[in-house]
């Protein structure tokens, strides 16, 4: 198969997204912020030989490279590239994630967090996809949600203000008007 890549900007000036014409990740997603993070997967070790880079997320049929904001991209889109063309071909879609399995076993959803979840399904996460990144529920206390970005979104400065302004605005209106979302600390 002829291996496509568009390269999309993403809000986050420190992210980009690459898009293949081809599947990525075909269940679920995952954000590596180390080479140590993914030895399981060539990839994504590979991207992380490229200077400056501190997170790079697979979902679908994209990855979003995420760098420390001292380099151009001009300076490592190429470099980029080629490494995911060099690697595509033997990458598996249909990698697992130890962690993921482990988090979903300890942290059953709760019927709160699957209404949630489903808020944020239908309203916020297909934009976020969009950009380059997602969000993960990490627990609900109370009134308190405690949400985690991915990808493009985890070092987005509108992250932090805007966006989750925008979440808790949402689900005070679909959900509790006593909600208060907060971003764990990246």
């Amino acid at each position: 198969m002829d291996v496509r890549i568009l390269i999309q900007s993403t809000p986050n000036p420190n992210a980009l997204k690459f898009v293949l014409n081809m599947p990525v990740k075909t269940e679920g997603k995952v954000t590596y912020k180390s080479v140590d993070q993914c030895r399981h997967n060539p990839l994504a070790a590979a991207l992380f030989t490229v200077s400056n880079i501190n997170e790079v997320y697979f979902f679908d049929n994209y990855i979003t490279v995420s760098q420390d904001g001292s380099l151009e991209w001009d300076a490592i889109e190429d470099q980029i590239k080629k490494i995911i063309l060099e690697y595509v071909p033997a990458h598996d879609p249909d990698f697992q994630v130890e962690e993921t399995k482990k988090q979903q076993a300890t942290a059953p959803q709760s019927l709160e967090i699957g209404k949630i979840n489903e808020i944020l399904d239908r309203t916020i996460r297909p934009a976020l996809q969009m950009d380059g990144g997602d969000l993960q529920i990490l627990s609900l206390e109370g009134n308190l949600l405690l949400v985690n970005y991915q990808g493009a979104c985890g070092s987005c400065p509108s992250s932090t203000m805007g966006t989750l302004k925008a979440i808790e605005s949402i689900l005070k209106d679909e959900y509790s008007p006593d909600i208060t979302v907060e971003a764990a600390m990246q």
